[in-house]
């Protein structure tokens, strides 16, 4: 005898949204719902398996037993199974026991289920994601804060290794152990956002949380939804957003997962040319399906709306956008066109970047993880652009990379790496990402790319610190690198907290928080950060000397600040041109003793009315070695800048 009752949620135009792919809220129809029928409490299911013959709940509550809870398919064709169970209530494990057309029984977990177990099995849970907020004075100014001409400074880092239990270093903390420990370093630090590597339910440790199974479930590694709240609450209540990592690009092949989720390719596209990935072994969504957007974009709106999730970077943007990423000749299909652009995901990510601007406005941000040129990806959708809020400036970071790897008396033979990114700079609204992923699988530490003896590697990434504070762009530092890190990030334990024991490492930390307050507290550094009246090349072309000297300006006329890049190890007595009417005053210098330099002073050593650099003024500065130095100018009084009227 069945056991379940009939019941729904679903309205007539929500399983017409479902099918037309515009439902973005599917989170609150599909999945366990706790409910009650005429008086009696217990648990509304849900499911989407089209070609599936029969479909029940299995569970603790039966012994996992096929023939006992079977659902009812909708009358509508939309392919969706649901029905009510009277007496679960939340912590109830469960999976839905699928009869595939051929005759398979497939026992697969909820893909809209809220909470997961950690182990082999794998069951979903009766879950909730009810949690009484307290960070409504943030919700209400975040917009500000998320703002395009905002500094936006993010602490990227990974939950299961940014610190473990002293006394017990195999064991994870819970999100709020995490908090405790988090919020005030974050705040301390001067960093305005902190990205979380994937907190969506994952699998496989090795995998960072890239493979994801549970896209609604907030990971049970490190407590309850309501524990991963408590962290975001906190970090909020502190100024400090949240991003979190989304990956709608792929996913894996795990028997209790989407994967063949009703004995079909479901989920994924059938055509392994479109539905497979070669590197990481997994599958790739079928945008070209309805209902697949709107579980995508629904999932996206799900962590904006139910954790109060400040913005989404989007991981392997650039897989989902061509045909041929990581494929040989025959092994994709051009597109309609005849080209290599996977239309259907363009369009995709357009929906998506277009629905949650319209459901949250400008107090979110989405970020695009993109490698590749392609064009328009952070303009408005209704411009012919991709519509996301910024893009990683994968580009300059390898430039930057590369060059700063390279032995002082090579740099000259490398010179325009440096000035390359400021020709294509604002394309796009960049984020400056230094990244894990620059930090792994023997790419070596940051500390340990730098050249040289360990002063010279110290310094020179102090430098590359101040070069980057400075560039224009939204800023992203992986956990470990704002101390000099010296191993490579290895997942499985905690950073090396230790290190801060050694005058050098307390040094990059403190230079690295000064550089967030500084960027914070000087608007030249972010009002403009997006716009090409921000920047202005003083000296580009001094290979010789290794020396750069850049402006950045704020939307004030006066708000100037210089930026001035000696990458050899000798001092240098060093002519700047300047405006007539400004005085200059040294505010940040990595050499400083503070940061663990050699103490060389940066030394304005005389101002001198001579044209120098295009400038009517000179002024001589000691430049102190493998260092960045930041300037402010000072406006003279006596000297009155004169508009020039042009006549019509």
């Amino acid at each position: 005898m069945n056991s379940v009752k009939t019941y729904t949620l679903f309205t007539d135009h929500d399983v017409y949204l479902f099918k037309e792919g515009r439902h973005y809220k599917l989170y609150g129809k599909f999945g366990a719902h706790s409910v009650e029928k005429d008086g009696v409490k217990g648990v509304y299911f849900s499911v989407w398996a089209p070609y599936a013959k029969k479909v029940s709940v299995i569970g603790n509550f039966n012994n996992w037993n096929h023939q006992d809870h079977i659902l009812f398919p909708r009358w509508d064709g939309s392919g969706i199974w649901e029905g009510f169970i009277t007496g679960l209530t939340w912590g109830t494990l469960y999976k839905y026991a699928i009869e595939t057309a051929r005759g398979e029984i497939l026992e697969k977990s909820d893909p809209y289920a809220l909470s997961w177990e950690q182990n082999l099995q794998a069951a979903s849970l009766v879950s909730t994601t009810w949690y009484e907020w307290s960070d409504e004075e943030w919700m209400e100014k975040r917009w500000k804060n998320n703002s395009l001409d905002a500094p936006i400074s993010v602490y990227e880092l990974h939950l299961g290794s940014w610190v473990r239990q002293g006394d017990a270093p195999d064991k994870y903390l819970n999100y709020r152990d995490i908090a405790e420990k988090l919020v005030p370093y974050a705040k301390e630090m001067g960093f305005t956002h902190v990205e979380f590597m994937p907190v969506m339910e994952y699998p496989y440790d090795p995998s960072w949380g890239y493979q994801i199974t549970g896209f609604y479930a907030a990971t049970s590694r490190f407590g309850s939804p309501q524990d991963l709240m408590f962290l975001i609450d906190q970090l909020h209540k502190n100024d400090i957003g949240v991003i979190l990592d989304w990956v709608p690009s792929h996913f894996p092949g795990d028997a209790n997962g989407l994967h063949r989720f009703d004995g079909s390719y479901l989920y994924e596209h059938e055509d392994p040319r479109k539905g497979f990935h070669p590197d990481w072994k997994s599958y790739i969504f079928n945008y070209g399906r309805n209902e697949v957007k709107s579980f995508l974009i629904s999932n996206a709106m799900f962590w904006l709306e139910r954790y109060h999730a400040d913005g989404l970077r989007v991981d392997a943007v650039t897989s989902m956008l061509h045909l041929d990423y990581s494929r040989n000749e025959g092994e994709w299909e051009p597109n309609v066109e005849g080209g290599n652009v996977n239309l259907e995901a363009k369009a995709f990510l357009q929906e998506f970047n277009t629905a949650v601007y319209k459901e949250f406005g400008d107090s979110i941000i989405t970020i695009a993880e993109e490698s590749s040129d392609f064009p328009l990806l952070t303009k408005p959708v209704h411009d012919g652009g991709v519509g996301f809020g910024m893009k990683w400036m994968m580009g300059w970071m390898h430039d930057t990379l590369d060059y700063f790897k390279e032995a002082p008396e090579n740099r000259k033979y490398h010179h325009h790496k440096i000035t390359f990114a400021s020709v294509y700079m604002y394309n796009e609204n960049y984020m400056m990402p230094l990244s894990h992923d620059e930090v792994v699988h023997g790419k070596a530490s940051l500390i340990y790319k730098m050249p040289g003896d360990e002063w010279q590697k110290f310094a020179n990434l102090r430098a590359l610190y101040v070069y980057m504070y400075t560039h224009p762009g939204a800023k992203l530092l992986f956990m470990g690198d704002e101390f000099a890190q010296t191993g490579e990030w290895n997942f499985t334990r905690s950073l090396d907290w230790h290190l801060l024991e050694y005058p050098v490492h307390k040094g990059i930390q403190s230079l690295i928080k000064d550089l967030n307050h500084l960027y914070r507290d000087e608007s030249a550094f972010y009002e403009n950060q997006f716009n090409k009246s921000g920047f202005e090349w003083v000296e580009a072309d001094d290979l010789e000397n290794s020396v750069y000297v850049y402006l950045r300006k704020g939307k004030k006329r006066d708000d100037v600040l210089m930026v001035v890049l000696n990458l050899t190890p000798q001092v240098l007595e060093y002519k700047i041109g300047v405006n007539a009417g400004t005085h200059w005053e040294v505010i940040l210098n990595s050499d400083d003793n503070k940061y663990n330099g050699s103490g060389t002073d940066a030394d304005i050593l005389s101002e001198k009315h001579e044209e120098w650099m295009g400038h009517p003024k000179s002024i001589t500065i000691k430049l102190p070695p493998l260092a960045g130095i930041i300037l402010r100018q000072k406006k003279d009084k006596k000297y009155k800048l004169h508009r020039i009227k042009h006549k019509k």
